[in-house]
């Protein structure tokens, strides 16, 4: 059974569900989707001497494991932008290449090839740059114009509202009518505004773009939906930045 914290809703004819983690739950595939690991993102930085504390892959590898154990997944289906450069796999420490492997072999794993993995040979070797399954077509990058049913990440989307007079920010999935961007999974990935007119294009042709937030409380987790765009009427979140920035 898939942990109260996943909130279920319906999307192109199956059920997800989208945790609090940013993971998203497919029931009929048991299949847990994550996009923008960035796995050993800090040491990059580090290498140019920014210095991050060197554990940001233990942690995106700890919460992929928890909701694993949460959702009973049999498959991990990555979408793109793995590790955050090419030589990512080489510099991971022994505890997260541990753990990794132990992910590895527990369930079926999929590479999906993202921007920054386009000369990661370790991950290409395994990876495809597009899947479909079902019907649904999975992609690090939304394709403009794309009819078909589709789920994506790239973006890094983030929404922003303000709330009893506090602004609140958190990661969120961005949906249209039959195509969905993941939220970024990794520890140490940036956000970037889920109303901005980049990903609002991405997802055209559309009648509605929905940004959606897992919330979790002390009984099942709901789906919050906020409106950010309508073929009539634009929503009056557009163009409000959030100041976190991103790198796609």
């Amino acid at each position: 059974m898939v942990h109260v914290s996943f909130a279920p809703f319906p999307f192109a004819g199956q059920e997800f569900a989208l945790a609090p983690s940013r993971a998203l739950y497919w029931a009929e595939e048991r299949a847990l989707l994550v996009a923008d690991l960035h796995l050993e993102k800090a040491s990059f930085f580090a290498q140019r001497g920014q210095m991050l504390p060197p554990y940001d892959s233990r942690e995106t590898l700890s919460r992929i494991a928890t909701a694993i154990r949460e959702t009973g997944a049999r498959r991990v289906l990555c979408l793109g932008d793995n590790f955050h450069d090419s030589h990512g796999p080489a510099r991971l420490e022994p505890h997260a290449a541990g753990m990794l492997d132990a992910l590895m072999r527990s369930t079926e794993w999929v590479w999906i090839t993202g921007n920054h993995d386009t000369k990661d040979k370790s991950v290409e070797a395994q990876g495809v740059a597009e899947l479909e399954v079902r019907g649904i077509m999975l992609r690090h990058e939304a394709r403009p114009g794309e009819t078909a049913p589709e789920l994506s990440g790239h973006f890094h989307p983030k929404l922003s509202v303000t709330a009893r007079g506090r602004r609140v920010a958190r990661p969120c999935a961005v949906a249209s009518e039959h195509r969905l961007i993941l939220p970024a999974f990794g520890a140490l990935t940036g956000g970037m505004n889920a109303a901005d007119p980049a990903i609002l294009g991405a997802l055209q042709p559309a009648r509605a773009i929905d940004a959606l937030v897992a919330v979790a409380g002390s009984g099942a987790g709901k789906l919050a939906r906020f409106p950010l765009w309508r073929h009539s009427k634009p929503s009056a979140l557009q163009g409000k930045g959030l100041g976190d920035g991103h790198s796609a």
